[in-house]
């Protein structure tokens, strides 16, 4: 009877540890991430874009105020960054990435671009959504 007691209690530890477990969220966001600063690095926009969610309600806030949509969001980023000496090279630094509920995780970074047209940085906050089972960023505050 102690040796079933104990199987049931294991079980379900582990049961609720896989559903409400981090570690496959968060590793699915970090691979996001390096994904997206391999992308930026070898000057694909497109492909960088791809960690974001592909719709009309994407948010990304930045230092002209908001812009909503994937196409203006995309549009932003090609004006703004025209060529390899604008892109330069990306570095994240990510300082907390943590859930705010089962389907929504929130990442705080740092962003830091080594570029011939002159170094930037700033920081960033990213919320991350899990949509038809992909994490995508739906809004991203970036300064």
């Amino acid at each position: 009877m102690k040796k079933q007691l104990l199987f049931i209690v294991l079980y379900i530890s582990v049961g609720i540890g896989t559903i409400y477990g981090q570690a496959g969220p968060e590793k699915q966001i970090r691979k996001i991430l390096k994904e997206q600063t391999a992308a930026w690095n070898r000057g694909d926009i497109d492909a960088f874009m791809q960690g974001y969610w592909n719709n009309d309600s994407l948010l990304f806030v930045g230092k002209n105020g908001p812009t909503y949509g994937f196409t203006n969001t995309l549009n932003n980023y090609k004006k703004n960054y025209p060529n390899k000496d604008y892109m330069g090279q990306l570095n994240f630094t990510l300082l907390e990435v943590k859930p705010l509920s089962k389907q929504l995780w929130m990442v705080l970074g740092k962003w830091e671009l080594t570029r011939n047209a002159g170094n930037v940085s700033g920081h960033y906050t990213l919320l991350f959504k899990k949509i038809n089972g992909i994490w995508v960023i739906i809004m991203d505050h970036s300064s």
